[in-house]
Order: structure tokens, then C-alpha cells, then sequence
């Protein structure tokens, strides 16, 4: 099983630690395009602040970032899952996993990445600053980018597995499973139901994302299909509806009620 989490805008900025070594990242076919993504963001940083700003969607307060983004050949790097930080992360709480759960997180959690493409969570990396729907000069966007790259090595990592995939939109655009896995792809919905209402809130989303994914690394299952994750899912707790397969996957509607 590998679950491939989306990334968060806030990133926590580590204050010492070893340089990016682009080489040492998982799915090391993915150097060459990682390094057309990093060179393209560092040298737009380093040449017009003002610019890069405006590229990147930031204010005149956060001209910060923008600065960071120029010093990422040498800035520190940490563990992906302690750079990412926000609801989902926060809900997921690696740092608190059983010693099994750590080891299962590391070889079924993937993070989709607009500057790396996908990492694994112990991957080292330096905090950044690039939105999934940014365009770089000399690069052009970010998510036409990574649909070049990511098929070939992506459908490697996800093997005879299931894929389950819990990207928001605009991540899910980096990479979309080809039909011959769409019986082992995974998508999953947060829905809260209030007064007989239902309706996706963003931080019931993302928490409850975080909380299944925390469930199913310390519950050790292995599911193969969409179903045998819905009765997982299910058996932990959780209120899933299986939508019909398509041909890019299922959806599973988790309904909850409270936070």
C-alpha cells in the first residue's frame, strides 16, 4: 500500500542540518527533473525579489520566503515529516507513531511536491516556497513539469499495491494513475454531516485524512483493493460509502459528524 499525501503550504524552517543532496532523495530517476525545478526557483529568487514574489504569490511582507527560496542549495535540510507541517501532519503526528507504525510510514507515505515531484517522509529537505499552480521562467508550471516525469517511477513505487490517494486537486494534477490501475487506486473524501447535511470542510478534511492515515500505520492492515479499504477503514471506527470504480479509481466518502 503507498499513500501518497499532499504537501502543506507552511513548512516548518529547520535551524541546522546537512545541505540538499538531491542524490540521496527517494526515486532517484527523479534527479534530473528535481534539478531543473530547484535551479529554475534559485536562480528566480536570487535575481529579482520583487519578481520572484509576484510569481510566487506572495506579499511584500513575506519577501522572507522568497529569500529562502534563493539559499535552498545550502539551507538545512530535515525529514520531510517534520518540514511539512499544518492540519493534516499535525493529525498524522509521525513523531508519536509506535516504533512498527514509523517503520510502515516509511515505506508506505509519499508526499506530493511541487519542488521535488514526490518525497519519502524521511527524505531530507530544506523548507520552501512553491505553490503546485506556480509557473517558473525558464520552466514553465510546476504541474506540466511533473506530469512528464512522475508516471514512469510513480506507478514503480505503487507496485502490485493499492494506491490510496488523499491529494487535494491541484496536487492530484502532478500525476494521474494510467486505467490499468485504477482497480487499485484509493481516492478519499471527507464528508461532514450536520442536520441530516453534508458538505467537505476543509479542516474536517484534512484532520480526518490525518487521523486515518496515523490509524492505519499503527493497525499494520494491508489492503489491496478500494473495498478491503473501505472494510478497514470501517472496522477502525469510520463511517465509508464505496463509490462506483472509474477508470482512474474509487472513491471513498468517509462520513463524520464531529471533529
Amino acid at each position: 500500500m503507498l499513500i501518497l499525501l499532499p504537501p502543506s503550504e507552511g513548512k516548518a524552517a529547520p535551524s541546522r542540518g546537512a545541505a540538499l543532496d538531491l542524490s540521496s532523495l527517494s526515486l532517484p530517476e527523479l534527479e534530473p527533473a528535481r534539478r531543473e525545478v530547484l535551479d529554475a526557483l534559485v536562480t528566480l529568487c536570487q535575481d529579482d525579489r520583487d519578481k520572484a514574489a509576484a510569481v510566487l504569490g506572495l506579499s511584500a511582507g513575506q519577501l522572507d520566503l522568497v529569500d529562502r527560496n534563493a539559499g535552498l542549495e545550502t539551507a538545512p535540510t530535515a525529514r520531510a515529516d517534520r518540514i511539512y507541517t499544518g492540519v493534516v501532519y499535525d493529525a498524522l503526528d509521525v513523531a508519536t507513531l509506535s516504533t512498527a507504525a514509523k517503520r510502515r510510514a516509511a515505506t508506505r507515505l509519499a508526499v506530493a511536491s511541487s519542488l521535488f515531484g514526490v518525497v519519502r517522509v524521511g527524505d531530507r529537505i530544506p523548507s520552501y516556497r512553491l505553490s503546485g499552480d506556480a509557473s517558473l521562467p525558464g520552466l514553465g508550471p510546476v504541474a506540466a513539469h511533473w506530469r512528464t516525469h512522475l508516471d514512469r517511477p510513480m506507478t514503480a513505487a505503487v507496485g502490485n499495491g493499492l494506491l490510496v490517494d488523499l491529494r487535494s486537486g491541484m496536487y492530484a494534477g502532478f500525476w494521474r494513475p494510467g486505467p490499468d490501475l485504477a482497480k487499485r487506486v484509493a481516492t478519499v473524501r471527507v464528508l461532514h454531516e450536520q442536520g441530516g447535511v453534508r458538505k467537505v470542510v476543509s479542516h474536517f478534511n484534512k484532520a480526518t485524512k490525518g487521523r486515518i492515515v496515523r490509524a492505519l500505520l499503527e493497525d499494520g492492515a494491508d489492503p489491496r483493493t478500494p473495498a478491503a479499504l473501505a472494510a478497514t477503514l470501517e472496522r477502525l471506527g469510520w463511517s465509508v460509502e464505496v463509490g462506483e470504480p472509474t477508470k482512474s479509481g474509487t472513491q471513498l466518502d468517509v462520513v463524520v459528524a464531529e471533529l
